[in-house]
C-alpha cells in the first residue's frame, strides 16, 4: 500500500510525522508531554484553511460529530454553572477536530506512529521502574497525578499490542514485534507500579478486543501460549512485593470487607463507595440537567452535613466515575453524551476488525482499544475532568482515526482486487 497522502508537501508531512511520533514517545516522561505532539498538529491543520475542503464520508462525519457534540453540549452545559473557565477541558474535543481533518488529508507513517507510541510505553515504564526502585517512591506517578500516569501508562501498552497487525506484514517484522512487545510489557508495569487498580479491571475486554482483531488468525499453539504467558506474569507481578501489586489488591479487599462490615467507611474504596452514593441521591433531585460543577460540590458538603454521607468523601470535587459523575453534573443530557462519544467511535472502529489489511486492522484494533480503555478507567476515576485524559483521548481519537479513514480508503482498491482474484480461483 502507498502512502496515501492527496497531496504532495514534503515538509508538511515531516512535520506530522514528528509530531504524531512525539505523541507517544514523550506522552509521559516530561511535563505535558501528551500535548507537545498535539499541539504542533493543531498549529498545522491550519494550513488547511489554504486548501480546498476535502471530501467525507458517513463514518468521518460521525465522528466529527461527537467530537463537536462534546465539545460543544458539555461545554455550554458547565457554562451555565461555571461561566467561561466551563470550556476549558471540552475545548479540547472542539481543536482535535481540525487535526482528524487534517491526519485523514495528511496520514503519518505507520512506522512512525507505532515506533513513538512503542518507545513512549517503555519510557513510561522505565520512568516507573526508576521511581519506585531508586527514588524509592510507593506509587509510581511520573508527571501526573498517579491514576492518571497509571492508566495512560497501561493504555500505551495495550495499544502496543494493537500494533502487532501491523508489525507481523513488515520486512523486519520480528524486530517490530519485539518493540511493540516491550513497549506492551512496560506500558503495563507503569500502571502496576502506580497502584491504579482501576485500570485492571477492564483487562478481560481489553484481550476480548485483541481476540476479535487477531486471535481467529493464531493457532491454538499460540493461544494458548498467549494465555499461560500472561498467567505466570500476572502470579509474578502479585508474588514479588517489590512491585506492590499484592498489597493494593490486599487493601481493596479490606476496604470492601470493612465497609460492608460496618466497619471504617473513610478508606480508598470506602469513600469511592460514599460518592457514589451521594451523586446517585442528587440525580434523582435533578436527573435532566444535573447541578453542575459548583452545584454538585456544595450539595454533596449538604449531604455531609446532615450525615448522609462522611465528611471525608465531600473533600472531592468529582465522583470518582466517570458515567456518575457526567449524570450528577449534566444529567442525563450529559450521561447521553459521555456515552455518544465513548459507543460512536467504538462501533465504527469495530467494523474494521477483520479487514484484510493488516495494517488497517492495526488502526481498527487500537481505534476500538481507545474506548473501550477509557470505559474501564471511568469506573473508578473521572478521567475526563484531567487535562491529560481530556487530550490524550481527543487527539489521539483523531489521529486513530484520521489514520484508519485514509489507509482504508487507500486499501480499497488493492483490497477489491484481492477479493476478485479469490472468486474466480474458487470459480
Amino acid at each position: 500500500m502507498n502512502h496515501p497522502s492527496k497531496a504532495r508537501s514534503p515538509w508538511r508531512q515531516s512535520v506530522i510525522n514528528t509530531a504524531v511520533f512525539t505523541m507517544g514517545a514523550l506522552a509521559l516522561v516530561v511535563p505535558s508531554g501528551y500535548s507537545l505532539g498535539a499541539g504542533v498538529l493543531l498549529l498545522t491543520s491550519a494550513t488547511l484553511l489554504f486548501e480546498p475542503a476535502s471530501r467525507l464520508d458517513a463514518a468521518d462525519r460521525k465522528i466529527i460529530a461527537v467530537l463537536l457534540l462534546y465539545g460543544l453540549g458539555v461545554g455550554l452545559l458547565s457554562t451555565l454553572d461555571s461561566g467561561l473557565r466551563g470550556f476549558d477541558r471540552p475545548s479540547r474535543f472542539l481543536l482535535a477536530v481540525p487535526v482528524l481533518l487534517l491526519i485523514a488529508r495528511y496520514p503519518p507513517k505507520l512506522a512512525l506512529l507505532w515506533a513513538g507510541l512503542a518507545l513512549g510505553a517503555i519510557g513510561a515504564g522505565s520512568w516507573a521502574l526508576w521511581q519506585n526502585l531508586v527514588m524509592e517512591v510507593a506509587r509510581a506517578g511520573g508527571f501526573l497525578h498517579v491514576i492518571q500516569f497509571g492508566n495512560l501508562s497501561m493504555l500505551m501498552g495495550v495499544l502496543c499490542l494493537a500494533g502487532l497487525g501491523f508489525a507481523f506484514v513488515q520486512p523486519r517484522r520480528w524486530r517490530w514485534v519485539a518493540l511493540l512487545l516491550a513497549g506492551a510489557l512496560l506500558g503495563m508495569l507503569g500502571s502496576l507500579l502506580s497502584g491504579s487498580r482501576g485500570g485492571w479491571i477492564g483487562l478481560p475486554f481489553i484481550a476480548f478486543v485483541l481476540y476479535r482483531g487477531y486471535g481467529r488468525a493464531l493457532s491454538l499453539k499460540v493461544k494458548g501460549a498467549a494465555v499461560a504467558a500472561a498467567l505466570v506474569i500476572a502470579v509474578a507481578m502479585y508474588a514479588i512485593p517489590q512491585t506492590g501489586v499484592q498489597t493494593r489488591v490486599q487493601a481493596g479487599v479490606n476496604d470492601v470487607t470493612q465497609y460492608l462490615g460496618g466497619g471504617e467507611r473513610d478508606t480508598s474504596l470506602g469513600l469511592r463507595f460514599q460518592m457514589w452514593r451521594g451523586a446517585g441521591e442528587l440525580i434523582t433531585e435533578r436527573p435532566l440537567l444535573g447541578w453542575g460543577e459548583t452545584g454538585y460540590v456544595e450539595a454533596m458538603v449538604a449531604l455531609g452535613e446532615r450525615g448522609v454521607i462522611s465528611p471525608a468523601a465531600t473533600g472531592f470535587d468529582h465522583a470518582h466515575n466517570e458515567f456518575i459523575d457526567a449524570t450528577a453534573k449534566r444529567g442525563v443530557v450529559g450521561l447521553i453524551i459521555l456515552l455518544a462519544l465513548y459507543l460512536v467511535p467504538m462501533r465504527l472502529f469495530a467494523s474494521g476488525l477483520a479487514h484484510e489489511d493488516y495494517r488497517v486492522r492495526s488502526l481498527a484494533v487500537a481505534g476500538t482499544l481507545l474506548p473501550v480503555a477509557y470505559i474501564d478507567f471511568g469506573l473508578s476515576q473521572t478521567f475526563l475532568a484531567h487535562n491529560s485524559g481530556a487530550m490524550f483521548y481527543a487527539f489521539w481519537l483523531a489521529v486513530w482515526w484520521g489514520a484508519y479513514s485514509a489507509y482504508r480508503r487507500a486499501a480499497a482498491p488493492e483490497w477489491t482486487k484481492q477479493r476478485r482474484e479469490n472468486v474466480a480461483q474458487d470459480e
